[in-house]
């Protein structure tokens, strides 16, 4: 009898010693599961994502091998990382209505002019104003005329990267500071350097030259442009379609009401 009522005081005892289960608050689970935003969200159409890259990529066997040998470029000419190399693929905002792709590898003739590029944007953008994603690069001759680039686009020879600021800052600030880096630095690398709506800006190596497409901040960064370089940038901004907000951080989305799309240069 006494042996037996000591198995039951012992088969009861794990049960009894077990830990209370941690209780969690309603808040830290919505924060746990919450994602981070993406402050270039806005500026990237849907197809042109990280989900959309890995749909490009697997669609079509022989991308792997070329978009391994871009990279391996990039790392060869010390500029692989500067961003994320699958975000150098994207092509034209307007991809979809073109009828083209999302995302490009660019004929290996045309690889060496990203360099220089990439190399203003590690030592004078990134400093700057931090962390970017580019959301435009390559645009195929085709693409680029559709799609309403200028005539001689950088974007046609993979120079130029248009790009946004991931950290919040404002229109001015971003428009101020890197047109006075610009002003010291850019003409070394034979930088050209654009401004286009809300936070989108250009960066190529093709000339030192400097264009604003939006005349209400004109005097923050006074355009730098010869008449040889017309054909090579985009147009200002008609009066009547001045951005109306330029105190919005990167992560918040165009204001409603906001100007169409501008051309691409």
């Amino acid at each position: 009898m006494l042996f037996t009522l000591l198995l039951l005081i012992i088969a009861g005892a794990p049960a009894a010693a077990q830990p209370a289960s941690p209780v969690v608050s309603a808040d830290a689970q919505a924060a746990a599961s919450a994602a981070p935003a993406d402050p270039a969200a806005a500026y990237i159409t849907a197809g042109q994502d990280e989900p959309g890259y890995r749909s490009w990529y697997v669609a079509d066997p022989n991308r792997a091998f070329q978009v391994k040998a871009f990279n391996d470029y990039l790392e060869s000419a010390e500029v692989g990382g500067i961003v994320p190399t699958w975000q150098l693929l994207r092509t034209a905002t307007a991809w979809k209505e073109c009828g083209a792709q999302p995302f490009e590898v660019p004929p290996t003739g045309e690889w060496p002019h990203i360099i220089q590029t990439l190399r203003y944007i590690r030592d004078y953008v990134i400093p700057t104003v931090g962390p970017v994603e580019p959301v435009s690069v390559y645009r195929n001759p085709i693409l680029n005329k559709c799609a309403g680039g200028a005539p001689e686009s950088a974007h046609k020879e993979d120079s130029a990267i248009d790009m946004v600021p991931l950290k919040p800052i404002t229109r001015e600030v971003l428009i101020k500071s890197l047109c006075d880096v610009h002003t010291v630095h850019g003409a070394p690398y034979g930088a050209g350097l654009g401004f286009y709506a809300y936070l989108r800006f250009h960066v190529d190596s093709i000339k030192f030259r400097r264009w604003n497409m939006d005349p209400a901040v004109l005097a923050l960064c006074p355009p730098l442009i010869h008449p040889d370089d017309v054909a090579s940038v985009g147009q200002p901004l008609p009066a009547q379609s001045q951005v109306p907000e330029t105190t919005a951080p990167a992560t918040v989305s165009p204001p409603a009401g906001a100007p169409p799309p501008l051309p691409q240069h």
